[in-house]
């Protein structure tokens, strides 16, 4: 079969089609950003693709369309779809229909660490023979790829709350029917179609309820948003997860940064965890996928020892260049809790060296201002935090320790008198950032002591 996706660099998109052309299919998509890791993936796959969005994509007349969240009506090739009468989907129901069916899924949801909850999840059941297949929105460098399709039974799915397509404005998470799901928190996020909490924690409410019941749900102590949406309806043990608390994962951090941490399941002491990630979150998201393997079969320390060997995700604090003293990280986070969780998490392990944050705040949910007045506190941990903002359509509330500039020109001019030996310097952002990043590796690369 001939698939064409809308959409295809997106980061569930973009796994989408690697699994599509695991079954067979001939596969190519179109795109208005066609950037790296993504794309990268999907031309090593030889998947072939269009950048921007025409009638003239739909010329190799495709069996079916798949269509991402992000197109709408009015846009050039969704209007030639419909005129055409092209039988078109979701990428959640095609998963749903054509992967999912008759598989053990294992789904992990919430507004932060999704993906890197269910890059540690699938690398512990690898670790353990499981021979997962997953779809992550992230590549897992452990694996490299972003998603596989094996003979296994058991499917881990990063799971999305933002909705499906213009036509299904359901959360794609609704599709999906896990037997093990991950709630990892829940704040408000996605403005551009979420109108409050409210509105979110109902779609979770109908996640919760396709979960069956001799399924399980993973939690964490103390979340008011989750508490409240598990009383709207619930049918399914839940496990919750804590650091120095009751849930039935307990953790006891043995280094204040996360990066060495004890693991207790039921009261008793399973092993402990050294690995060279770094945060509270980061904690807790290994409790969560800890307690995911577990539900499957994978004994508590076994899962542990496959922690110690686990490697993070791309653009997850990631180390691009690390050279006289100055090291440059890369990383996904755009919501102001994330943020704020990366830069204490590097505070803790850095000590008292200079950390400079450059902030691209890229998503919807920032752009219309509803975070403007968090985001400052969240970078309280930098000494130095650089916002991007090259329009001025909504005001930002600065700190002391926070400037603002409208060019990528202007943010390399003030990193180049910024940095000093023993500089950290974590770009922030869920898209291409113009470059920047590129520019920055080459300015520490040639920079002699």
């Amino acid at each position: 079969m001939k698939i064409h996706i809308l959409g295809i660099c997106g980061t569930f998109m973009a796994g989408l089609a690697v699994l599509a052309k695991t079954l067979g299919h001939e596969v190519s998509g179109s795109d208005q950003n066609v950037y790296p890791p993504m794309s990268d993936q999907l031309i090593a796959q030889g998947i072939t693709l269009r950048e921007g969005y025409c009638a003239e994509n739909l010329n190799l007349r495709p069996d079916l369309v798949i269509i991402g969240n992000t197109l709408s009506r009015g846009n050039a090739e969704v209007e030639a779809v419909l005129n055409q009468g092209l039988r078109y989907t979701s990428g959640a129901q095609w998963l749903s229909e054509n992967v999912l069916q008759d598989k053990w899924v294992l789904a992990v949801a919430g507004t932060h660490g999704k993906t890197t909850t269910s890059s540690m999840l699938a690398w512990i059941l690898e670790v353990n023979g499981f021979n997962p297949s997953f779809l992550i929105g992230g590549i897992p460098l452990n694996f490299g790829i972003s998603a596989r399709l094996t003979d296994s039974n058991f499917f881990i799915i990063e799971a999305d709350e933002y909705d499906c397509a213009f036509f299904d404005k359901r959360s794609k998470f609704v599709h999906y029917r896990p037997r093990t799901a991950v709630l990892n928190n829940l704040e408000y996020d996605h403005a551009d179609i979420f109108p409050d909490l409210a509105a979110i924690q109902k779609q979770f409410n109908y996640f919760i309820r396709t979960v069956p019941s001799e399924g399980l749900l993973i939690a964490p102590e103390h979340d008011i948003a989750l508490e409240e949406t598990l009383s709207l309806g619930c049918w399914t043990p839940v496990s919750y997860t804590s650091i120095l608390g009751e849930g039935t994962w307990n953790a006891d951090l043995l280094k204040s940064d996360g990066s060495h941490f004890a693991v207790y399941f039921d009261v008793s002491r399973q092993g402990e965890v050294h690995w060279d990630l770094t945060g509270e979150h980061n904690v807790r998201n290994a409790l969560s996928a800890l307690a995911a393997a577990h539900h499957v079969g994978v004994l508590p320390q076994n899962a542990i020892e496959a922690l110690s060997n686990f490697h993070n995700v791309k653009r997850r604090m990631e180390v691009l260049i690390s050279k006289n003293g100055v090291t440059i990280y890369d990383d996904f986070a755009h919501h102001p809790t994330a943020i704020a969780t990366t830069l204490d998490g590097l505070r803790q392990r850095v000590g008292g060296e200079k950390i400079i944050a450059i902030i691209e705040p890229r998503s919807n949910t920032m752009r219309l201002g509803v975070h403007q007045h968090t985001l400052a506190v969240s970078l309280r941990a930098a000494d130095i935090a650089i916002i991007y903002q090259p329009d001025s359509h909504s005001a930002l509330t600065l700190a002391s320790n926070t400037v603002v500039c409208q060019t990528i020109a202007d943010i390399v001019a003030r990193f180049r008198n910024e940095i000093q030996n023993g500089s950290h310097i974590v770009l922030m952002s869920n898209g291409s950032f113009g470059g920047l990043h590129s520019e920055l590796v080459s300015l520490i690369a040639t920079k002699t002591e």
